[in-house]
């Protein structure tokens, strides 16, 4: 009974993971910029990512290969967003253009009045 109960959570953990990864998948191909597609494989791709390694701590059944995984999701899970944020900064700042779709660029607006700021101290000198 114990054995029918893991393979039902890990095949469910499975499917939600596969979900999630095909999601990230069909974001970055059909996406229109490098920083909503980098969006898509943050999020969705970690959380796939994350479950299905999370199913095979679960499937082993043994409670170092699931700490283990736990392990590895929660690293997947802090580390991931930290990355794309820090590679889209790295993006717009050597110039690569946002999608026409978009609407803002709050980015920009912060560095106009970084830039501003600057020369202002600049001046009082």
């Amino acid at each position: 009974m114990m054995e029918l109960v893991f393979a039902l959570v890990t095949a469910v953990i499975i499917v939600v993971g596969a979900f999630f990864s095909l999601v990230a998948a069909i974001g970055i191909n059909r996406l229109p910029d490098l920083y909503t597609r980098m969006h898509a494989a943050s999020k969705a791709g970690t959380i796939g990512s994350g479950l299905l390694l999370l199913a095979v701590g679960v499937h082993a059944a043994d409670l170092a290969t699931l700490s283990r995984a736990l392990a590895g999701f929660f690293f997947f899970i802090l580390t991931a967003p930290v990355s794309a944020h820090l590679l889209a900064k790295a993006a717009h700042q050597v110039g690569y253009p946002l999608a026409r779709l978009s609407t803002r660029d709050d980015l920009k607006k912060s560095q106009t009045v970084k830039a501003r700021k600057s020369s202002d101290k600049r001046d009082d000198k």
